[in-house]
């Protein structure tokens, strides 16, 4: 059993495949609304999803979802340093690392298929890696890749950021595990090491990208022209914690997902400024993959387990915190919630169903009345 393992997911797998293959939406549990001092709506907005993660409405009012896809076969081992066993090798594709486009109605289309993706092991159940996140500067979108590099199996396609096109074609503007090759962070666990990383959430702020990795622990910027330099190494501080989840409200905001077995509480919220300082905001979280923010400054948490032990399904959880650090659960018994962001409209939209078989993912709808 692996005790550090990040959100290569590689601790959910050994802990029980079967029950992530039976935690589909045809036999899912309905999530629970807890009613105090909110009451929210849960609907299905869109479905036919391949691991959704991160997700962003563009600016031409449609949803763009990132998709971790269904991996691959071709692998490079003796080419180049692999994951370690028992997560790796990894094997992997140059294609199905996807993101879909929703419309307002929620119909999905696939925008492209051309990005990695990649799967560990096949004897602890295949982790998934591939599109991890999307952004908008303007109206060019961006997605950070997660499935890619020779350490995941495909050298042609390394992780980092790509520019999409109004077409569909990912070309690749800054490639991080590069970066992260050259530039190595402090603190690093040999056991669980992803030579290229396993990237998870990237914001758009100022004309810039801001991308952060969860297994060698950093937040990094990156250019339009493909500049990279590094804001914080997280892990310098805070050794590995697994920071998993980025938004940005005046400064940005970092939450981390912490070790397996799952303590309940032991994830917090860190106030990360572009400086590079780092300052603890709210804390008694569990697993944190989303971050948002509403017009009244008030915090929502995406917790993908809320239970000690291992992810499992109906186990995740809607936290929000308001400005004063009162902490308050709006909905539970989420499916393997992996991704969150409000929409025009002023509900949350979540990926549900991040890891399991290809199709089973899906968008929920929150919708929060106060």
């Amino acid at each position: 059993m692996i005790h550090h393992r990040h959100w290569g997911l590689a601790a959910l797998l050994l802990a029980g495949t079967a029950a992530m293959t039976t935690a589909t939406p045809a036999n899912g549990a309905k999530p629970t609304v807890i009613r105090g001092s909110a009451t929210p709506t849960v609907t299905v907005f869109s479905t036919g999803f391949n691991n959704p993660r991160g997700l962003k409405w563009g600016p031409d009012g449609m949803l763009y979802v990132a998709e971790a896809g269904s991996g691959g076969t071709n692998s490079t081992v003796g080419q180049c340093q692999q994951v370690p066993a028992p997560v790796g090798p990894y094997t992997g594709s140059p294609t199905g690392g996807r993101i879909s486009r929703v419309d307002s109605n929620g119909n999905r289309s696939t925008l492209t298929d051309q990005l990695p993706s990649s799967n560990a092991n096949p004897a602890i159940g295949g982790d998934v890696e591939g599109v991890a996140d999307v952004a908008f500067i303007g109206s060019t979108l961006y997605a950070l890749v997660a499935g890619g590099g020779c350490g995941h199996g495909v050298p042609s396609k390394p992780n980092g950021v790509y520019r999409i096109s109004a077409s569909g074609m990912p070309t690749l503007v800054a490639d991080l595990g590069a970066f992260q090759h050259a530039h190595p962070t402090d603190h690093t666990n040999p056991g669980d090491f992803e030579p290229e990383g396993t990237w998870y959430s990237m914001v758009a702020r100022n004309g810039l990208l801001y991308a952060l990795e969860p297994n060698h622990g950093e937040l990094d910027r990156v250019t339009p022209a493909g500049a990279i330099s590094r804001v914080v190494d997280i892990s310098a501080s805070q050794g590995h914690i697994v920071p998993t989840a980025l938004a940005t409200h005046g400064t940005f905001y970092v939450g981390n997902l912490g070790l397996f077995p799952i303590t309940p509480g032991s994830s917090k919220i860190m106030q990360a400024t572009p400086g590079g300082q780092l300052h603890t905001v709210a804390t008694g979280l569990t697993t944190v993959l989303g971050l948002a923010f509403d017009q009244q400054a008030r915090m929502y948490v995406l917790e993908m387990t809320a239970t000690p032990g291992f992810p499992a399904p109906a186990a995740g959880a809607l936290v929000r915190i308001s400005a004063n650090g009162k902490k308050e659960t709006l909905v539970s018994g989420l499916d393997f919630p992996t991704g969150m962001t409000f929409g025009p409209d002023g509900a949350l939209y979540v990926s549900a169903f991040g890891l399991g078989p290809p199709g089973a993912g899906q968008v929920l709808r929150i919708r929060i009345d106060d």
